[in-house]
């Protein structure tokens, strides 16, 4: 009955909050059903034991970040209530070292006059951890009551916490999310070292605190994607990200879009940073969506899936793309190297020397590269191209070189777009870099669990990656960033959690 007095009268307040749980449960159910496919689905393609451990992981990781945008939800019937207080007092190895921290209350004097005492207190612990050391925080809270009036009682409200009732600190919580995201070291692995100290940790409690981080750090995310796309040039690629699909046992191929941004090159004011968006597949529609709000110059390799965003009717106008010459030249060198090509090893020498005149001129302003290029670079673009046609005309076209030099051809005014801009990088090597971190991951976790899981690796991730740009050291940042969430910071100062707005 109390669940009902606290719904709103309006309808289409009404109508709000059913939109939202039906949207939330809908959710659920899908990844109670990958659960279930995964626990009790057929076995007739097996995986070992272990790398089976990473779906359930990234299934646990999506229902517990859905449970905390439950929790978190300002309207509801269950709005208001305090969750179930729960007590771990001793559940820690004795072990392991403490450090007291005693939460006084403001004042110790009675409203009477009298001086307070101490007539009690309450004691948690959570688990924290320094490099290669665990410790318990022992928080003591004294109560203190009057002796003169035997009625006045204060304590210290206790400390807020990400984890409600949990035993992690919000320092061990990032240490969890930058050995799997950022040392590329998957949960039961990490279960298995905790384990090796005496501290019991299973898989899922681990799945549970990423979970909720990703959760709390989405915001971020969203700001600091904003931030990229507010730019007027930006970098883009995308690569596999193997998904597992548990009904079937085996993995479906998903894509991380990695949005990258690097001024630094041509010293401009804006700080780099990377976004990992994940798509369930590569077509361009899914650049086109997680575009949206940019116009400017976009820095790619030449997949035709972003030609879609060179369309007068994009509702934020054509984008114009700038292409690489790290992949017309891997075209050359791919011919290379299967043996002796005088004609390719021409071509590569020539690239080389754009190259050279790229290095001299880095970290300077873009009106002083722009000259450069124009006096040294231009000629030698001219020169190749003179040459490119000249090779064509007495070549196959279907043979490994012809389809090179077509390959050039065809990406020609894009290639030469750094000779008009000189923001414009002579490659996409900024974002090729960016996403590396993504691959190493994938090369040692096999495949992420569940597209809610892919979807937390990328959040996750792309706040550890910023971070590392600025030469912001990872756990530093996520420590100090979870603990101002759980303080509450607000969601209008959210530009102060940026990784380049912390300092060291």
């Amino acid at each position: 009955m109390t669940e009902a007095n606290a719904l709103p009268d309006d309808v289409d307040a009404l109508k709000a909050i059913i939109a939202v749980m039906a949207d939330r449960n809908a959710r659920l159910e899908r990844l109670v059903e990958a659960f279930k496919q995964a626990m009790f689905g057929r076995k007739s393609e097996k995986l070992d034991p272990d790398q089976f451990e990473l779906a359930l992981e990234d299934i646990e990781t999506g229902i517990s970040a859905i449970e905390a945008e439950k929790a978190a939800a300002p309207a509801g019937p269950s709005a208001g209530r305090k969750p179930p207080r729960a007590a771990n007092r001793g559940s820690l190895p004795k072990h392991l070292p403490r450090i007291e921290v005693i939460v006084e209350p403001e004042t110790t004097v009675c409203g009477c006059g009298s001086d307070l005492h101490v007539i009690g207190e309450d004691v948690s612990e959570r688990l924290d951890v320094i490099p290669a050391q665990f410790r318990v925080i022992v928080t003591r809270r004294p109560r203190y009551g009057c002796r003169a009036c035997e009625t006045g009682v204060v304590q210290a409200p206790a400390p807020a916490r990400l984890i409600p009732a949990g035993l992690p600190t919000e320092a061990l919580i990032a240490h969890v999310l930058v050995a799997k995201y950022a040392d590329h070291l998957p949960l039961y692995r990490q279960a298995q070292i905790y384990g090796r100290q005496g501290v019991d940790l299973d898989r899922s409690t681990l799945a549970h605190w990423v979970g909720r981080a990703a959760f709390e750090l989405k915001p971020v995310f969203d700001r600091l994607l904003a931030e990229l796309k507010g730019s007027s040039k930006l970098f883009m690629d995308e690569t596999r990200a193997p998904v597992l699909d548990p009904g079937r046992r085996r993995t479906k191929t998903g894509y991380f879009w990695s949005l990258a941004r690097d001024d630094r090159p041509w010293a401009g004011p804006d700080p780099p940073g990377v976004a990992y968006c994940y798509a369930p597949g590569r077509g361009g529609a899914h650049a086109e969506t997680f575009l949206t709000g940019f116009s400017g110059i976009l820095q790619v390799d030449g997949y035709a899936g972003y030609n879609r965003l060179t369309r007068d009717v994009r509702a934020d106008g054509p984008i114009r793309l700038a292409y690489c010459w790290a992949h017309a030249r891997r075209k050359l060198h791919e011919i290379a190297k299967g043996g002796p090509a005088p004609v390719a090893e021409d071509g590569l020498r020539r690239i080389a020397e754009l190259y050279r005149i790229e290095q001299d001129i880095r970290g300077l302003a873009p009106d002083a590269r722009l000259r450069a290029r124009q006096a040294q670079s231009a000629p030698l673009v001219g020169a190749f191209g003179d040459w490119v046609a000249h090779i064509r005309a007495r070549v196959s076209a279907k043979s490994a070189l012809g389809e090179a030099l077509r390959y050039i051809v065809k990406l020609w005014d894009g290639l030469t777009i750094f000779l008009e801009d000189g923001r414009v990088e002579i490659d996409s090597n900024a974002v090729e870099r960016a996403i590396r971190p993504i691959a190493l991951n994938r090369k040692n976790a096999l495949f992420a669990g569940h597209d809610a899981g892919a979807e937390n690796w990328g959040v996750i991730a792309s706040l550890i990656e910023t971070a590392k740009l600025n030469k912001i050291e990872p756990h530093a940042y996520l420590t100090r960033t979870l603990e101002a969430i759980v303080n509450g910071h607000k969601q209008r100062d959210i530009h102060q959690l940026l990784p380049w707005n912390c300092k060291a």
